[in-house]
């Protein structure tokens, strides 16, 4: 889900080259920005004197700034980052929206795209920059940078790149939207999302995963599937690690309040003759299948993306299992950030739901904490 920043953040250490986009609603450079609304970086200042069409057409009756009040920005216009844009305008959820990315040409080129689509969907005011101050004001920042894996190298020094690429992220996030709830994308997620908790010093509720979301909408799709009912309708969840130690919740799975378990008791082991086990198999290999025949995932992750983000801008206080910092909780004695039923409203996280697990279901998540924890453990901040 991540693309190759980590050529690239070492420009904006230093102080990244700074974007002059003078297509109508790109963001101006930085020194434009900092004098000129970002709600209007685009307006056109008439010719002393001279009549302009715009000023024969209209007639200003205030000069009272526009303020946003849904801002989303978005870091990383890789394929994740534009599916989740997309996802984004197509809802009509942002009144305004940052792109953030360190390939200028491929920034520019993504926004215009977007931007000529205007009249075909409720489009907010869309920006872009190399400059992170273009995400001033946000409500929600949604990170989808990061260092892809190289082959032959180890988890934990992918994760220890993407903590040097992380730092300056979140310092210039926060910077700029120091009250902003973040949404980490990037994988391995949930480590990220530790990691981005660490970095910006935010309580944890305003720190979320994308986490298991996902996971879960691919589970109730196969059940859905093998049950030919709409998922919708199929309630299940999958917690723990966005990987593959997640933990399928087998013991709530219903159908309108209908168990599974009672029309199965033996549904999810090794002993069920229909074999449901090997629908979380198949949740775990779908992102491998789907990398193997396109090469990436995207329009999934962006959906799920912009569904998280529903909940939070429209505080509707909907269940969703994100990752989130959950020590103490299940038996897991240590800071890791892994997916459990969380209510999102305006504030991010307003409560966890306590989920009754069976003893072995505790033990797969405490045993998914315990994966983490051996990464974790070595970081360096």
């Amino acid at each position: 889900m991540a693309v190759s920043w980590d050529l690239l953040w070492a420009g904006w250490r230093v102080g990244a080259a700074r974007a002059n986009f003078p297509s109508p609603g790109v963001a101006p450079r930085p020194r434009q920005l900092a004098r000129t609304p970002l709600r209007r970086p685009w307006s056109v200042t008439p010719v002393s004197g001279m009549a302009t069409v715009k000023g024969e057409l209209t007639k200003k009756l205030t000069s009272e700034a526009a303020v946003p009040h849904n801002k989303v920005s978005i870091i990383g216009t890789g394929s994740v980052g534009m599916a989740c844009a997309i996802s984004i305008l197509l809802k009509g959820l942002s009144d305004e929206l940052a792109l953030v990315d360190a390939a200028e040409g491929k920034l520019k080129g993504e926004t215009m795209d977007l931007q000529h689509g205007s009249q075909f969907v409720r489009m907010p005011n869309v920006v872009a920059s190399k400059d992170f101050l273009v995400t001033a004001n946000s409500n929600l920042v949604i990170i989808t940078a990061g260092a892809r894996q190289e082959k032959g190298e180890t988890r934990l020094n992918l994760v220890q790149r993407n903590v040097a690429i992380f730092k300056l992220m979140i310092s210039s996030i926060v910077q700029h939207s120091p009250h902003c709830k973040l949404i980490v994308v990037s994988n391995p997620v949930d480590i990220l999302t530790y990691v981005a908790w660490k970095l910006s010093g935010m309580p944890p509720n305003r720190v979320i995963g994308s986490g298991c979301n996902l996971d879960t909408a691919r589970f109730r799709f196969l059940i859905g599937q093998k049950l030919g009912i709409h998922p919708e309708s199929c309630h299940g969840w999958v917690l723990g690690e966005h990987g593959d130690s997640s933990v399928p919740v087998w013991s709530g799975v219903n159908v309108a309040g209908v168990p599974l378990k009672h029309l199965n008791s033996d549904i999810g082991t090794d002993k069920d003759p229909e074999q449901w086990r090997d629908v979380h198999k198949d949740v775990i290999a779908s992102a491998y299948e789907i990398i193997k025949r396109k090469g990436y995932t995207s329009w999934a992750i962006g959906l799920s993306v912009a569904d998280l983000t529903e909940s939070i801008l429209k505080n509707l206080r909907r269940v969703h299992p994100v990752s989130t910092m959950i020590k103490g909780l299940y038996g897991i004695k240590e800071d890791v950030a892994l997916s459990v039923p969380c209510v999102l409203g305006e504030s991010g996280i307003t409560d966890l739901i306590k989920v009754n697990l069976t003893p072995e279901e505790q033990a797969r998540l405490k045993k998914s904490a315990e994966t983490l924890w051996e990464i974790q453990k070595d970081l360096k901040f």
